[in-house]
């Protein structure tokens, strides 16, 4: 794909101002239609993706789904890539953190400067969020929320039963309460048994173990003597004890799966972010009453964040390119923001927005953002692309998801194979 077959930024970014502008001020009889790529197809996704649909159709934009099932986006990703190079871009597509990046290089996404400037995007986002939708300095990509990762969910009738009384705060706590869950017949940990699950939990385990500063060292900037350190065996010791009590039929569970574990009190623990809480929402489900939410052990302070964003690709039909323009509109404005994160289990993107109608577990969310910005301990999750290369993620997901699901491997040939997996070697 060359710079022939597309057009050059500067007349995009002056036909996107037009657009931007028209884009609000358009009748239903030039309406458009967009066609967006996301995997977004469990309850409480579908439903929060429902209200944007909603919004687009009561303008007169049509709204075409290209949908790819499978958790993570991995398979969307593939198809995405065939469709591009293929010539038939959707005009957005669910993409995140250095995947932004990526395809930006390619020259295939469009020119947001003239929405977001007309909008304010830059006093309305975190810095650390905005960095991320822009490549060279530009709007690529619309954010759409703030996802905490670093979780830990659980079923308040299963802990009552099983006699545990508080929420872990360290994993001693957390083992000794799995005791009491596995002792009086449920399964202490519901997990589905694929990489970027596993991975999810072992970044949560990393964090716990050795704080926001070793997560940055061994994860983000993949130092090598951080991987080969002996907190990085710590954390793996940790994490392979957790498998003990996940059980035998965790191989290919969708994660959706083993939320609905603990809805329905088979389970009692569960590492996930926050898009889970929107299953626990969906099921009718009331924080605080049927369910919990608190910090995986020993994150209290710290806040793994991933990004839900769009990118939008360049497109030829100016009917196409203004309703594009309405769709990120829509989703930066405040009524969006607010409803879509409601059914989500997320919190905004976009600051000062009022958290009144929203959950105990969001409002922490949320105050636990701030916080956590202000400390230096807010950290992007490599679980969720939020983090490293598309490549270095792959490689170091695979380690992990070997020694979960190998008790032959041992933490000694792991810390070396995630040193390999990085392109780095020890001293």
């Amino acid at each position: 794909m060359t710079d022939k077959t597309l057009p050059r930024h500067s007349g995009r970014c002056l036909r996107y101002a037009l657009l931007s502008l028209a884009a609000l001020t358009s009748t239903v009889g030039h309406a458009g239609e967009v066609e967006v790529l996301h995997y977004w197809t469990s309850g409480g996704e579908a439903k929060s993706l429902a209200e944007l649909k909603g919004m687009m159709t009561n303008r007169g934009h049509s709204w075409k789904d290209f949908t790819v099932t499978g958790g993570g986006g991995q398979n969307a990703m593939a198809v995405l890539k065939q469709r591009v190079l293929g010539g038939s871009a959707p005009a957005a597509a669910l993409i995140k953190g250095p995947t932004i990046q990526e395809w930006a290089e390619l020259n295939v996404l469009t020119n947001l400067d003239a929405m977001a400037a007309f909008e304010k995007w830059d006093e309305l986002l975190p810095k650390v969020i905005a960095d991320q939708m822009k490549h060279k300095g530009r709007y690529v990509a619309v954010p759409v929320n703030v996802h905490r990762v670093n979780w830990l969910w659980a079923n308040s009738a299963v802990l009552r039963k099983a006699g545990v009384t508080t929420l872990p705060s360290t994993y001693e706590e957390f083992f000794a309460a799995a005791d009491k869950i596995k002792t009086a017949g449920y399964i202490a940990v519901a997990h589905g048994g694929q990489d970027w699950q596993d991975f999810t939990v072992f970044e949560s385990v990393v964090l716990g173990v050795g704080g926001a500063g070793f997560y940055n060292s061994a994860l983000v900037q993949l130092d090598k003597r951080a991987l080969a350190s002996e907190t990085m065996r710590q954390s793996l010791d940790v994490f392979r004890r957790i498998k003990s009590y996940v059980d035998d039929k965790a191989s290919g569970r969708d994660w959706n799966v083993a939320t609905d574990m603990v809805i329905k009190g088979k389970a009692g623990f569960q590492f996930m972010g926050d898009w889970a809480k929107g299953e626990f929402l969906a099921a009718g489900q009331q924080p605080g009453v049927d369910f919990s939410c608190s910090a995986a052990p020993g994150t209290d302070k710290t806040y793994t964040f991933n990004v839900d964003s769009f990118a939008m690709f360049q497109l030829k039909a100016w009917e196409a390119q203004k309703a594009q323009g309405y769709l990120a509109y829509l989703l930066m404005g405040q009524d969006f923001q607010e409803k879509f994160n409601l059914r989500k289990g997320s919190i905004p993107a976009r600051l000062h927005m009022d958290m009144e109608k929203f959950d105990a577990c969001a409002k922490a969310s949320s105050k636990d953002f701030v916080a956590a910005s202000k400390a230096a301990t807010l950290v992007p999750s490599v679980a969720h692309g939020m983090a490293v290369s598309t490549a270095a993620q792959g490689a170091l997901r695979a380690v992990v998801s070997e020694f979960w699901n190998n008790d032959q491997t041992t933490v000694s040939d792991t810390m070396a194979k995630l040193v390999l997996a990085t392109g780095t070697r020890p001293r």
